[in-house]
């Protein structure tokens, strides 16, 4: 991730710094490996390890004054309480969570270039209910909010499916996060039964369980919508929830597609289209290089809004004809030059740059 900040965003090799944090591990063969190179012991827990984050985060603070702190691969169960508990006291974010939701909502606010349609009128339905499918589901209420719903009203466009079935409000064993995406339906059980019980206008797989976006699937998603969104946004290939040659071909060419896995074009009909990537590589290291340049005081979902933006901002049209929903990652480095811009823009509007506003914002910030 810190090369990425190196090669997206021209970040300094020498300004960044990997931390790992070691826990213990509850893996048997590990703490009998005499090679395993970290601590042998059973995982910290509760208590003792919020205290050992703690100890870490303050210690940011004291070393790094005005560092940015980016959470990257915690589990559930710690992502979202860590990012609570720090968000409103440190710069910093967790990229699986609002990464992931920045550059999903991008590629939403593309495709709806495309329809000609409103974010309100979409009924979003996820494969995956962790990090990244509340994270986006957060950002896009967030989104929505912005444009004038209420929060419950917003989140009624948002449902989560995970291992157990559609998240409804009669299940009683709902983590804390999946409980706001809880809403009032008959439990359904599998995907398919669900996508023709919710009609929704865009799919968003983030489960990485491959090839759950069926043949039947995609032509249910054909029949409700005439340019239904399809995002497979799992990775590696082999767990990718469609092949971009089956997204196009069981919707007759006529899915919004991205990927999270590389896909080549696919010729259809005559008509060649060009799916990219929605890569957390386009939003956070942009993000990052905004957060530092204006030394921000935190780093607030207003921000990861603003990224979305500029992002669906740089697609330009003769993009969009060919299918394509984020711009080529040639370009990665003019784009997150813009979203610095968008995000330092945020940050001064807002009084937590912590440098004086500079008269040209964005010269200042290449």
């Amino acid at each position: 991730k810190l090369s990425l900040y190196t090669a997206c965003a021209g970040v300094h090799p020498a300004s960044t710094l990997p931390v790992m944090l070691d826990v213990g591990t509850n893996n048997a063969d590990f703490l009998d490996d005499p090679l395993y190179i970290g601590l042998h012991r059973p995982r910290l827990r509760g208590k003792e390890y919020d205290e050992f984050v703690a100890e870490f985060m303050t210690a940011t603070q004291e070393v790094f004054p005005g560092v940015v702190v980016q959470f990257e691969d915690f589990a559930n169960q710690n992502a979202f309480r860590l990012l609570e508990m720090y968000r409103d006291k440190v710069c910093c974010f967790n990229d699986d969570i609002q990464g992931t939701a920045a550059v999903a909502l991008a590629g939403l606010y593309t495709a709806l270039r495309v329809t000609r349609s409103k974010l309100a009128d979409q009924r979003i339905l996820f494969l995956g209910a962790g990090e990244a499918a509340t994270g986006i589901g957060d950002l896009v209420v967030e989104a929505l909010a912005s444009q004038g719903l209420s929060e419950p009203e917003a989140r009624k466009r948002c449902w989560l499916m995970d291992s157990q079935g559609l998240v409804v409000k009669s299940r009683t064993n709902l983590n804390e996060h999946k409980r706001p995406y809880a809403h009032d339906h008959a439990p359904v059980g599998d995907f398919l039964s669900a996508v023709k019980a919710i009609k929704p206008t865009a799919i968003i797989g983030v489960a990485a369980v491959g090839q759950t976006f069926t043949r039947e699937v995609l032509e249910e998603m054909a029949r409700n919508n005439e340019r239904p969104i399809v995002f497979a946004l799992s990775n590696p290939t082999s767990k990718s929830e469609c092949t971009a040659a089956d997204g196009y071909r069981w919707t007759h060419g006529r899915a919004l597609f991205a990927c999270g896995s590389p896909f080549d074009p696919v010729t259809l009909e005559g008509k060649t289209h060009v799916p990219r990537q929605g890569n957390n590589s386009y939003i956070f290291p942009g993000v990052g290089l905004g957060l530092v340049a204006t030394r921000a005081r935190r780093a607030t979902s207003e921000m990861f809004l603003a990224a979305a933006k500029s992002l669906a901002d740089q697609v330009p049209h003769s993009d969009l004809e060919q299918g394509s929903l984020y711009p080529a990652l040639a370009r990665v480095r003019e784009v997150s030059a813009h979203i610095a811009v968008a995000v330092a823009e945020v940050a001064f509007a807002r009084g937590l740059a912590a440098v004086e506003r500079p008269a040209d914002l964005h010269a200042f910030i290449r």
